[in-house]
């Protein structure tokens, strides 16, 4: 429940479940669409729990992921709220409603993503302002009511089909708190239990750190909204095993480390790596390094190799220089999150460490005589 001056904000959702290989022509609607879909909305509500008659109805005429719901701060339904409170109380009743103009929403968090609109779930953004002294009872009638007999109405039903061109399975109204905790089943359901803990402390406590272990077993940490997660190379150096179980261990390690970051990217969060730099760009094409040691003049020029890996393609850039008898001395680790951000990881790394451009393959993960991530002992040409 948030809180501001005379009236405290119920967050829900209209909660569209799409019939299978549905997608939606469009993923708004007008003003006028929106103020007929929050009409209807209102009916429903009302016959689930009359003591919303009490409270006003605010609906975002814009189809959602939840990744986009929920993110710290819960921006869409700041942003809905506030604008509700901007608009007199008497020159719409208790119910008001906010679609595009001219294709454009009335504030950017309104805008849906299309980079998250194949999901088979599309939520629309609800909130009722209620007056401070009846918000606690609303809010507990409505957290009860809505998962016990939460059914949109069946003219609802009809109206969202016909004009957002879809079929549905069910359409139904949840509180926030339902769908978090909808959410948190749905990654407990695929290993990705941790990665909740930490989302769920940045919108919840995000005031209180946190701590977790990946399913690999990669430190996570949540503080002062930042999330931290071990390095790949940093974690392989506490595990046992033949280097062959070695290297199949860091591409799964690899592997979770881009899951996590493409995931808290899409809930309005960055990854980090803990003791590392973050160097990822604006829309996700990004990667993370960690430095290990500073070039030394006494070593070979700084050269960078390719460690690869099936599924993955590049899993790994390390810079390192040549000393006597061509050991390698290993200065940084890079790790491209997505492919596209191979080729400005190596720029990257060059201009850092004063090295040329090429990037030598391995065809394989290069691990040194202690297991650890490393470069060939031979430089190669």
């Amino acid at each position: 429940m948030e809180s501001a001056g005379s009236l405290q904000a119920l967050p829900a959702v209209l909660a569209l479940e799409l019939s299978p290989g549905e997608h939606p022509r469009r993923l708004t609607l007008s003003r006028d669409e929106a103020a007929e879909l929050a009409a209807l909305v209102a009916d429903d509500l009302h016959t689930l729990v009359p003591e919303v008659a009490e409270a006003r109805l605010t609906l975002g005429g814009a189809m959602f992921d939840a990744v986009e719901l929920l993110r710290p701060g819960f921006p869409v339904w700041a942003t809905l709220d506030e604008l509700a409170r901007r608009v007199p109380r008497g020159q719409l009743g208790n119910v008001v409603a906010f679609g595009h103009y001219e294709g454009r929403m009335p504030a950017q968090p309104l805008e849906p993503d299309p980079a998250y609109a194949d999901g088979p779930m599309r939520l629309l953004p609800l909130s009722l302002l209620a007056p401070e002294e009846s918000a606690d009872a609303l809010s507990e009638r409505l957290e009860v009511e809505l998962v016990g007999r939460g059914e949109a109405g069946a003219r609802t039903a009809d109206w969202l089909m016909r004009n957002f061109g879809i079929r549905l399975e069910h359409a139904r109204y949840l509180s926030r708190n339902d769908l978090l905790a909808l959410t948190c089943v749905q990654y407990e359901h695929v290993n990705l239990a941790p990665l909740w803990q930490m989302l769920e402390a940045a919108m919840l406590t995000p005031y209180r750190p946190e701590t977790a272990l990946s399913a690999r077993g990669l430190a996570l940490r949540y503080a002062d909204g930042k999330i931290w997660m071990q390095s790949p190379a940093q974690w392989l150096a506490t595990q046992g095993g033949a280097l062959a179980e070695r290297s199949h261990a860091l591409a799964g390690a690899v592997f979770e480390l881009r899951q996590y970051a493409a995931l808290l990217q899409a809930h309005g969060l960055s990854l980090q790596l803990d003791g590392g730099s973050d160097i990822a760009t604006e829309h996700g094409s990004g990667w993370l390094t960690e430095t290990v040691a500073q070039a030394d003049p006494a070593y070979g020029a700084p050269t960078l190799f390719a460690h690869e890996a099936a599924g993955l393609g590049v899993a790994a850039v390390t810079v390192a220089q040549r000393g006597a008898a061509g050991l390698a001395r290993v200065l940084a680790h890079g790790y491209p999150l997505r492919s596209s951000a191979l080729g400005p990881l190596v720029t990257t790394l060059a201009d850092q460490f004063g090295a040329a451009s090429d990037l030598h393959a391995l065809g394989k993960i290069q691990l040194d005589e202690q297991g650890l991530l490393g470069a060939p002992a031979v430089a190669l040409h």
